[in-house]
């Protein structure tokens, strides 16, 4: 029998002793070398979305902070469960992320048979900007304000058209709850992804969205789609032209969306907490912050920025809207 070599008995000694070292003193070493390569973040929605336009105008900072570049993946289909599958097999080492917000990490729990448990098989990383919805039209559609709106839609049950970035989306679900409020009956047409259906709305295709302020705000500016109302308590600051639900006539109609960052579950707790730091960062950076401002998105409070204050506000979100889901029979298989 051949005799191995002195390199291989070397590298099996390495490998061994590598293996016989506590797990804790792998991680501190894995922690200090992070990042060495680029990290991917998985967007579950399509480009130019409004997901897709938050981390784009985080990740130069990120990527600086951090020393290596963050290269954004897109990936659509079944409103996010394709992308966030996708993190979740990943290794983890801090090098995938998983870019979403509350649909994907949240809703979808409770609106698809999932293989995988968005609370237990995801290490949350750092709640990200939100942003209200606005109740939006094509230009032409006939309502001049909130209240034509609503009256145009109960003389047209289910023929007025209502886009979403898919079925169980944070706009799907808003839709039921202004149906709800309104006495109305919209037909919902699923898209895989807010700027696929704007691009729809754009050309007439469709009557409505309940969009984010993100997506919305460019085209309003632009004249190409009318705004009724934000729903939300207070006006944008950023279009304070826009009045409220409250103002416009429908008092209580409260909806937007937030967002966050994953890593793979097990994932080092140091290395999630330089990605948290880098984040920040960028957060705290004045022209980001003008940036997100011009685009209609809310930063999240000091005190909210840790990952444990995000893995808390998820399990949060989930205990009050999986009841809701749930009863109105939201499910996809």
């Amino acid at each position: 029998m051949k005799q191995p070599t002195r390199v291989a008995l070397a590298a099996v000694i390495f490998f061994a002793a590598l293996a016989a070292l506590p797990r804790n003193a792998r991680t501190v070493e894995a922690t200090s070398a992070f990042p060495s390569r680029p990290i991917m973040a998985i967007v579950p929605f399509s480009a130019g979305g409004p997901t897709d336009t938050l981390i784009r105008v985080l990740s130069e900072h990120v990527a600086s902070s951090l020393g290596q570049p963050l290269i954004i993946e897109d990936i659509t289909g079944a409103t996010g469960t394709i992308a966030v599958g996708r993190v979740i097999a990943a290794a983890p080492d801090g090098y995938t992320l998983s870019i979403g917000n509350v649909a994907t990490h949240v809703y979808n729990a409770a609106t698809f048979h999932l293989r995988y448990d968005l609370l237990k098989d995801l290490a949350p990383v750092a709640l990200l900007p939100s942003s209200s919805f606005i109740l939006v039209s094509r230009n032409d559609a006939p309502a001049k304000n909130l209240d034509e709106l609503i009256k145009w839609i109960k003389a047209n049950p289910d023929k007025v058209t209502l886009g979403t970035p898919g079925v169980g989306s944070v706009s799907h679900v808003a839709a039921l709850l202004f149906q709800n409020l309104t006495n109305t009956q919209l037909k919902f047409i699923p898209y895989r992804g807010a700027a696929p259906a704007m691009q729809d709305l754009l050309g007439g295709h469709i009557d409505l969205m309940i969009d984010t302020a993100l997506n919305s705000l460019p085209q309003i500016s632009k004249g190409t789609i009318k705004a009724y109302a934000v729903a939300a308590e207070r006006r944008l600051n950023s279009a304070p032209e826009i009045p409220t639900v409250d103002e416009a006539g429908l008092p209580g109609f409260y909806a937007g969306v937030w967002n966050g960052i994953w890593a793979p579950k097990d994932t080092p707790p140091g290395v999630i907490l330089k990605i948290n730091r880098a984040v920040n960062a960028a957060l705290d950076d004045p022209t980001v912050r003008r940036r997100l401002a011009e685009l209609g998105m809310e930063l999240p409070p000091q005190g909210q920025r840790t990952p444990e204050a995000l893995g808390n506000f998820q399990r949060a979100e989930a205990k009050k809207w999986w009841p809701i889901i749930k009863a109105a029979h939201i499910i996809n298989d």
